[in-house]
């Protein structure tokens, strides 16, 4: 590569969340950064798509030769609005997702806004999602930046296949106490869930989600083993999710009339 990489920077945790300048200061080190992020938090949204209201885009900083746009729409609108309003008529080159602030590991991708945006991008450019098991508004990005940095170099080098992204978990500890990268499948987890009751000031009842999840697999190759044992877990995610395997076990419905 001659030039310099365009890089456009989305996410699901808005404009204002640290792991978005974490996520500059990755894409910075290597070309240009574009950043389009929602003007709110956006979090577990999905692949959720806006459809039914107008979708706003405005430029709301230029600063060190990265300019950062914000819209009204979903962490999946980031990537189309990037691609065809903001960097409209320029070659993209690479498209990274995050810095997420929480686990994006195991079942968590399903309901992921930050691993949607980085799965519609890999229909036609190099996509990578990363999270940090941290929570915090005010996390430590630090290891995070700095093997980012070394997967997105790889990544830049070598390409990804066609339609495939990269989910990128993080264990929350210090630089020295991450023990490597692996790659990874997805755990076989689920949440256990509840809707606590609450009531308002004034009376009304109300409900918020709850649960914890529940791993019920164990095998060190899942990304779930891998994070439990200070390794950072790589994992290959594709938008095709035909279960290939049962094809032949209901090819018997072919036969209702």
């Amino acid at each position: 590569m001659t030039e310099k990489p365009l890089i456009l920077i989305v996410n699901d945790d808005g404009y204002e969340a640290t792991g978005l300048e974490a996520m500059v200061e990755i894409a910075k080190t290597f070309g240009e950064a574009v950043v389009v992020v929602p003007d709110r938090t956006r979090s577990a949204m999905s692949h959720a798509i806006t459809m039914n209201e107008p979708l706003h885009v405005k430029q709301y900083k230029q600063r060190d030769g990265v300019s950062y746009w914000r819209t009204n729409g979903t962490p999946v609108d980031c990537v189309k609005i990037g691609q065809r309003v903001v960097l409209r008529d320029r070659k993209i080159d690479l498209i990274l997702s995050g810095i997420n602030h929480g686990s994006n590991s195991s079942v968590n991708v399903v309901y992921s806004g930050t691993i949607a945006a980085a799965i519609e991008a890999s229909f036609s450019h190099p996509a990578v999602g990363l999270s940090l098991l941290d929570y915090s508004p005010n996390a430590d990005f630090t290891a995070a930046i700095h093997f980012g940095k070394k997967i997105v170099a790889e990544v830049l080098k070598h390409g990804l296949p066609q339609h495939t992204c990269l989910n990128v978990n993080f264990p929350n500890v210090k630089i020295d106490e991450i023990k490597g990268i692996r790659v990874t499948r997805q755990a076989d987890t689920y949440w256990e869930q509840d809707l606590e009751e609450r009531i308002d000031p004034i009376g009304r009842k109300y409900y918020w989600l709850t649960g914890h999840l529940v791993d019920v697999d164990h095998k060190e190759d899942t990304c779930e083993w891998a994070l439990a044992h200070n390794f950072i877990s790589v994992q290959p995610v594709q938008y095709d999710m035909t279960a290939h395997q049962y094809i032949n076990d209901l090819k018997y419905l072919e036969n209702v009339q």
